[in-house]
């Protein structure tokens, strides 16, 4: 197993032969690290913390330690990383607390680029890139596919809907809507559907299309959201895409950006 001789490991932590654990790395107890994931520098982990296979940590990154909420008292909860993620420089992951389900989560195959913030029982999905500075407040989920763009916050509670694209600087209070180009700091705005994102995917462009029309129904019609909603199903030719965007609005607590 490569350790660097400077490491302080906790004789509990368990660490995989082919993972690599880099100089000054600091790893406490009840912290687990899969195969072939690095550890570059001067990383501090606190458990207890699950990391999957094939991740890269590059320096100075906390993983795993307490939330800022206020609220927590110490109370025991997880950080738990899948697999395939790049962890960038001064990347801040927070473990959950009791009163949001004492679990902070990270799917696969994610970017977080420099000075990231990942608050306390956030769950990130899967193929998600948050760009330089972003900012995740507490309680926050993020769909597969999601990109927030630099230097962009997101305040608690709120979600960001899968392949939705938050540009930079963006406010978001709000949930995001699922396929969405969203940005803006007051207001922030819907500019249709996230076409070049979906395009890379591989979506249609007739399903591209009808993405675009509700989106227009929703937010340029000058109709109210049921309104909208009606018109989008008398006009717009249902799909998975359409009834997730529905679905998503009608489960929503802090309403949708529009």
């Amino acid at each position: 197993m490569p350790i660097h001789p400077t490491a302080i490991i906790d004789p509990s932590a368990r660490i995989a032969e082919s993972a690599e654990v880099g100089p000054y790395c600091i790893i406490g107890p009840e912290v687990e690290i899969g195969p072939r994931t690095r550890l570059m520098a001067h990383l501090y982990i606190e458990g207890p913390t699950w990391i999957g296979e094939d991740n890269i940590f590059f320096p100075y990154s906390t993983i795993g330690v307490a939330s800022q909420d206020l609220k927590y008292k110490g109370e025991r909860a997880e950080t738990r990383i899948g697999h395939r993620n790049r962890i960038r420089e001064f990347v801040t992951i927070h473990r959950g607390t009791e009163g949001g389900g004492a679990l902070t989560s990270i799917g696969d195959d994610n970017l977080l680029m420099a000075y990231v913030h990942v608050a306390h029982d956030v769950h990130i999905g899967s193929h998600v890139i948050l760009a330089n500075g972003a900012t995740i407040g507490g309680h926050v989920t993020v769909g597969d596919w999601a990109v927030i763009a630099a230097f962009s916050g997101v305040h608690q509670f709120c979600r960001v809907g899968r392949h939705a694209m938050i540009g930079g600087y963006s406010v978001i209070t709000q949930d995001v809507l699922p396929y969405s180009m969203t940005v803006g700091e007051r207001p922030v705005k819907v500019f249709g559907a996230n076409k070049t994102g979906l395009e890379r995917r591989g979506f249609s462009s007739e399903i591209i299309q009808r993405l675009h029309t509700t989106f227009r129904l929703l937010t340029r019609s000058g109709l109210n959201t049921t309104q909208a909603i009606e018109r989008i199903r008398a006009e717009v030719p249902s799909c998975p895409e359409l009834e997730e965007i529905l679905s998503f609005i009608q489960s929503s607590e802090r309403g949708v950006i529009k």
